[in-house]
């Protein structure tokens, strides 16, 4: 069967060529007589796979020395609970409320100590991000929370939040490596890497070190405390290093395209195609504010339940994969990460073109 055009959100779709080189070496990894999923972590072969990986993407984030990248597991929702756990030296975190899964993150830290919603954008279903130039801080906050692109609804951040000095949390899982990033403007960034980096089952932290520290919530257990991993190099029990091998191959994919500067022009003319369709079409419309428009997720509608329901069918069985959109809020949605070929939303743009002249009343 031939590769179809995979819009999943997560675990979404990868660089072909660094599947076919995994491909390549599954049976045999360098010459070892074994597979990547087969060696010690305790090895050197390992020790060079994960020290490329984070040399790799300290050169693409431009990654301070001041620093740590710890290679995680336990996804992005098991950090909703290790940022308070960690951070909360006076117990007060303030959470920027713009999607689903910002919410669970503030829900979670509510657990853990005082979590402030210093601002949300709920009120009109997540779709847009609110103005964050003079928020109600609190005096004695930890740290201020973001959630910088909202997978479901389709906003990103393009200006980070005026934190007024405190520490600036923020969970770029949908976003991670879509774009150039400053890293000195965040105290901690951190993602699940299964959509735009590998398969699902790494979680990705890049923290300053002064963060890192034992004082911690007394209730923090040893597996979440990042002092625990910064101090064993992310190998303080097994880690998931098929995960991570195929991460520095996508590291090395990320860099022979120019890095985040080359993959961020791409993703751009990728997103472009698909909103100017969705600006024209009178069949099919965004649900986002423009200027909050996510280059990675792309919620649309038709405004007609059964026909967002025949599209998703009759898109599937072109081809199309993975364009239902969350349950929770029903539609489309194309999530056009760094792996998807500008051909791929072309493609899909054609088909939009024909199911609205097919089905237009």
């Amino acid at each position: 069967m031939a590769r179809v055009y995979n819009f999943s959100a997560g675990p979404a779709t990868l660089p072909e060529e660094v599947l076919q080189e995994a491909a390549a070496e599954m049976m045999d990894y360098q010459g070892c007589g074994m597979s990547v999923m087969e060696i010690s972590h305790r090895t050197p072969i390992f020790d060079k796979i994960i020290g490329e990986a984070e040399q790799d993407l300290r050169d693409l984030m431009n990654i301070p020395d001041n620093y740590k990248v710890l290679f995680l597991q336990g996804g992005a929702y098991q950090q909703f609970a290790a940022v308070p756990m960690n951070l909360m030296k006076n117990g007060v975190g303030d959470y920027i409320v713009t999607g689903q899964w910002a919410k669970k993150a503030w829900k979670e830290a509510a657990k853990y100590g005082k979590a402030n919603c210093i601002a949300s954008s709920e009120d009109e279903t997540f779709s847009y991000i609110p103005d964050c130039s003079d928020l109600p801080i609190s005096p004695d906050a930890d740290y201020v929370y973001i959630c910088e692109n909202n997978t479901i609804y389709g906003t990103k951040f393009k200006t980070l939040p005026n934190t007024k000095g405190k520490d600036l949390v923020a969970d770029v899982s949908s976003c991670f490596l879509s774009e150039p990033v400053d890293v000195s403007k965040y105290a901690v960034i951190y993602g699940g890497v299964q959509k735009n980096i590998g398969p699902a089952g790494v979680v990705i932290v890049i923290i300053r070190e002064d963060l890192i520290r034992d004082d911690v919530l007394p209730c923090t257990p040893t597996m979440l405390k990042y002092k625990t991993q910064a101090d064993a190099g992310s190998l303080f029990n097994t880690p998931p290093v098929y995960g991570i091998y195929i991460c520095g191959k996508v590291f090395k994919w990320l860099k022979k395209q120019g890095g985040l500067e080359g993959i961020q022009a791409h993703n751009e003319a990728k997103a472009k195609i698909l909103y100017d369709f969705l600006d024209e079409s009178k069949m099919f419309s965004g649900t986002v504010r423009k200027e909050d428009r996510s280059l990675m997720n792309v919620p649309f509608v038709t405004g007609d339940k059964e026909l967002d329901a025949l599209f998703v069918k009759e898109a599937t069985a072109a081809g199309f994969m993975n364009l239902k959109g969350h349950r929770s809020v029903g539609g489309m949605r194309a999530s056009i990460y760094n792996a998807m070929p500008k051909a791929g939303v072309e493609a899909l743009v054609a088909f939009m073109k024909e199911f609205e002249a097919k089905y237009s009343k």
